[in-house]
């Protein structure tokens, strides 16, 4: 699994990619919507800030996968939006937004699922990777 230095290089590299492309690498990755998510951090109070993407777009709402790459753990952003679901948005090229994060229900990963690996084959690799159910989140205004 990748580990978490990775998890970090990644983010710092497209951050990079982004500014000096004036947004035009990065902002799409793999069809998919790039965005940054700052939840509050669980432990330490403050503001934690990551770049994802996301498969799914629904009207104002963004479907967010907490795949960590099949890893056994959930990523640190979901743990902490599961304890504080206030998370501030910015997808690229656009201002930061307040929103509100909910992991889908049941019913919504049901239907949101397969559109997501359809998006983006890999996520139904990191499913068969682990044990536990990569839940989707759901961010919105």
């Amino acid at each position: 699994m990748p580990s978490d230095r990775l998890f970090k290089t990644m983010n710092a590299v497209h951050r990079v990619a982004l500014k000096l492309t004036g947004n035009r690498v990065g902002a799409r990755l793999s069809g998919m919507q790039a965005l940054e998510l700052t939840t509050i951090g669980r432990k330490s109070g403050k503001p934690r800030s990551v770049m994802l993407t996301a498969p799914v777009q629904e009207g104002d709402a963004y479907v967010l996968v907490a795949s960590r790459g099949g890893d056994d753990n959930h990523p640190a952003w979901f743990l902490n939006l599961r304890d504080n679901p206030a998370v501030e948005v910015q997808v690229v090229g656009r201002p930061k937004q307040q929103m509100r994060a909910r992991i889908a229900t049941p019913e919504e990963r049901v239907r949101l699922w397969p559109i997501a690996v359809k998006q983006f084959k890999s996520y139904g690799d990191y499913q068969k990777r682990t044990n536990r159910e990569i839940p989707l989140v759901i961010v919105e205004p």
